[in-house]
């Protein structure tokens, strides 16, 4: 297919939760001469890591099953689909930068663990301590406490009383029916446990972006990936059509590739908080319990989101001749 010229658009930035700083901070970035879109959703989301939103993102909180906090990122060009993104990130703050990083200085998509913390050394970013008092009494509280809550299943000593180090319960040369292996309905998430920051932008180019940061859930099992990290799941943009991302259950909502179905549907004509419903629907009819969201935005500034296992949803709004953001409340599907 040719190129075709991207003419005038009115810019506006969406994203997850009332994070009225970082959609301020991404569309200032916006309107900054020979800013992109994927400036602002970089700016965005470093809003969220640095300020810590709701726990949920950045570093010194949610400290995993070791104590330690690591971090998940994904950054998307909607012009030419490339993607950025790092999971299992340690001892670096700055994870949509990092992602960005991937973007730019490599054909890669995606790095995890300490090969991308080496990665983001050798680009210059600082190697640093994520732990916080905050976490770091979090954690002892919950070592306390027998490791409750966690998510082992199938494993001796029994995960709901105590603590590890856990081996399989299954016997090796057993014969186990499928029942054994199917996936137990999640309980829902509580507070402070799904606010993922996810931003999708569009600027005066008509250009669009999209990202995602998280430090992924609390005492979570050492090298677990959230979907944030993944294109699809915690997020997706193209230019064509506009760009969806989530925010909830990842290990739920990654089965799913929520993000890519909302864009998906959209593309077929479905306005934004319709392809958001059926993306959400789509995951209850197997995980009733589950907490999420999917929030989209149409490459002509419309936008909507759906949600699930809560009461209701907000997420944040900055468009052109606005002054602040305006938060937009919905409320969650009954299924």
């Amino acid at each position: 297919m040719s190129s075709t010229t991207q003419t005038a658009a009115s810019p506006i930035v969406v994203n997850t939760w009332p994070f009225i700083n970082a959609t301020r901070n991404a569309f200032a970035t916006l309107l900054t001469p020979g800013a992109t879109c994927l400036d602002a959703v970089e700016v965005g989301c470093r809003t969220c890591e640095d300020e810590q939103c709701d726990g949920s993102v950045g570093w010194g909180n949610h400290p995993d099953e070791n104590g330690e906090t690591t971090l998940d990122a994904l950054i998307m060009d909607g012009r030419t689909m490339g993607v950025g993104a790092v999971a299992n990130l340690h001892r670096i703050k700055n994870a949509i930068g990092v992602a960005r990083a991937v973007l730019r200085y490599s054909t890669h998509s995606l790095l995890v663990g300490e090969s991308a913390t080496k990665f983001a050394i050798d680009m210059g970013f600082k190697e640093e301590d994520l732990h916080s008092n905050a976490s770091i009494e979090a954690w002892n509280k919950w070592k306390n406490s027998n490791c409750q809550p966690n998510y082992r299943r199938n494993v001796q000593p029994d995960p709901t009383t105590s603590c590890g180090p856990y081996t399989p319960k299954f016997e090796a040369g057993k014969i186990y029916t499928y029942i054994d292996e199917e996936i137990p309905s999640h309980r829902p998430l509580p507070d402070g446990e799904h606010d993922t920051i996810g931003m999708l932008a569009v600027d005066p180019n008509g250009n669009m972006a999209a990202g995602a940061s998280t430090n992924g859930l609390q005492f979570k099992i050492p090298g677990r990936v959230a979907d944030s990290a993944l294109v699809g799941s915690g997020a997706y943009v193209d230019n064509e059509v506009g760009g969806a991302c989530a925010t909830g259950d990842g290990d739920v909502m990654q089965r799913f590739v929520p993000s890519y179905h909302a864009v998906q549907l959209m593309r077929q004509g479905t306005a934004p908080d319709e392809a958001c419903s059926d993306a959400i629907a789509r995951i209850a009819k197997f995980y009733a319990n589950f907490t999420g969201a999917v929030l989209a935005l149409g490459k002509d500034g419309r936008h909507g989101a759906a949600c699930h296992g809560m009461n209701s949803f907000p997420y944040s709004v900055m468009q052109q001749g606005w002054k602040d953001p305006q938060i937009v409340q919905i409320p969650c599907l009954k299924l």
